[in-house]
């Protein structure tokens, strides 16, 4: 994951025409029906977890520091997380009212946390010795949950990747200008290797794209690559070993062909408060990825929670636009949940018993998001999410339906008198509280 807006310029605008090879891409049918899975999923679990933990100073601490590929390397020798337990994380998601994990299997400073032929910088080269995406594939399938797999495309370790024309991990030490073409093929042996050993996977989630995109500049005409990514083989690859795997790549440009899903960056789809969501809204499938503090990998010094009610607010707004919320976790180094995530996903979950019928399955309304709060709708019931406090009354302009046929509050079924006049409906509301955070109406509908 990116964690600087430094880093924003460099991969703006919104692209059309990226690659004048790519050719245009035709779901399959169980693609397609993934696609209408993943819509209805609307929450899941995000684990950014690896040796990068272990310093406490976030995933990009290898980047950020400076840290030579031999001095990183001794990371592995006491990455031994002991109290790693895939069946209470998995548990953990189901308790919060996740359908989906998308587990770190090798992020940007190359570890691999399964047992892999193609890398011996892995966890079976620790003195854990275990193979991690084995745990939580075998506990997923288990339990019910979807897996995604993240994977890297960047690679601060390799000497065959790119570096020396890539933006990121210059303090690295490296020296020797590989082979690109022999690092494309390591990525194809070792995703064959995920969509091949472990089962069903719910979606590939692709990063590090951005680290070889041309440099802003007056001159530049579209969003060209400093390297050939081979991406529509590696996509094709994907769909040709499982058919129904989602694909998601966190560019921040319009989908490419062979995309599945569209993500946004600790943004709800339309907005840009962090400066790194400048994609347009496609037709696709959509996610938004959020930390639960302000950083990604375990980080020991920040304690900068979300608060329930904001956790919430991301959610709401995400299902708003017809999206999902990943949340994020960044477990300790030796395989512990630190309580402050842990609250707060069984306070999620507690939430979704009563509120769940207004976020999964729905679809966004026929408004776009407002400053009160936002609308979905589950055939003929539109759900009027209140997240603003003091927003007094509502009024939904133009609205598409005859006739409101019951409006009352989904947490006690109270009736709410709701008037409809001249395509105006206005609803009164109560203030959210921190406690109750979400005041959701819903108006049964009809033509």
């Amino acid at each position: 994951m990116k964690k600087y807006l430094l880093l924003a310029a460099l991969f703006c605008f919104s692209c059309l025409t990226l690659f004048a090879q790519t050719t245009s891409y035709t779901p399959s049918p169980q693609n397609e029906k993934a696609r209408e899975w993943f819509k209805d999923a609307k929450f899941g679990l995000f684990i950014h977890w690896g040796p990068f933990s272990i310093p406490g100073d976030g995933e990009w601490v290898m980047n950020n520091r400076n840290i030579t590929v031999k001095n990183y390397t001794r990371l592995e020798k006491f990455f031994n997380p002991i109290d790693f337990d895939a069946h209470a994380w998995v548990s953990l998601a189901k308790a919060a009212g996740m359908k989906y994990i998308t587990l770190i299997t090798r992020h940007h400073d190359g570890f691999s946390m399964w047992d892999t032929k193609y890398s011996d910088f892995s966890i079976m080269h620790t003195p854990y010795k275990k193979d991690i995406v084995r745990q939580m594939a075998d506990e997923c399938h288990k339990q019910g949950i979807q897996l995604f797999l993240y994977y890297s495309l960047l690679d601060w370790r390799r000497d065959d990747y790119s570096w020396w024309t890539g933006r990121t991990g210059k303090g690295a030490g490296r020296t020797v200008r590989g082979n690109w073409n022999d690092y494309i093929q390591f990525m194809k042996n070792q995703l064959t290797e995920l969509l091949t050993n472990y089962g069903s996977i719910g979606g590939i989630w692709f990063d590090g794209y951005w680290d070889q995109m041309a440099e802003e500049s007056k001159d530049r005409k579209d969003e060209d690559v400093r390297v050939d990514w081979h991406i529509r083989e590696l996509y094709d690859l994907i769909h040709q070993l499982q058919p129904q795997c989602l694909i998601g790549d966190n560019h921040h440009m319009t989908p490419l062909p062979g995309e599945d899903f569209q993500m946004f960056e600790q943004d709800v789809p339309g907005e840009n408060t962090s400066g790194l969501s400048f994609q347009k809204i496609s037709s696709l499938p959509l996610e938004t990825c959020a930390t639960i503090n302000n950083s990604w990998g375990f980080n020991i010094t920040d304690t900068t929670y979300k608060t329930p009610a904001q956790i919430v607010a991301l959610l709401v707004k995400s299902a708003g636009n017809g999206g999902n919320l990943l949340l994020n976790i960044g477990p300790m180094p030796n395989g512990e949940i630190q309580p402050e995530f842990i609250q707060r996903l069984h306070w999620m979950g507690s939430w979704l018993q009563t509120y769940g019928p207004a976020i999964y399955n729905t679809k966004g309304g026929y408004l776009k998001p407002q400053k009160w709060g936002c609308l979905t709708q589950k055939d003929d019931k539109l759900y009027v999410h209140v997240l603003q406090q003091d927003a007094g009354s509502i009024r939904l302009e133009k609205f598409p339906y005859a006739a409101i046929k019951k409006a009352y509050r989904l947490k006690d079924k109270a009736p709410v008198n709701v008037s409809l006049k001249n395509g105006i409906a206005e609803i009164p509301t109560q203030s959210p509280t921190p406690e109750d955070p979400d005041q959701v109406v819903v108006l049964e509908v009809g033509k």
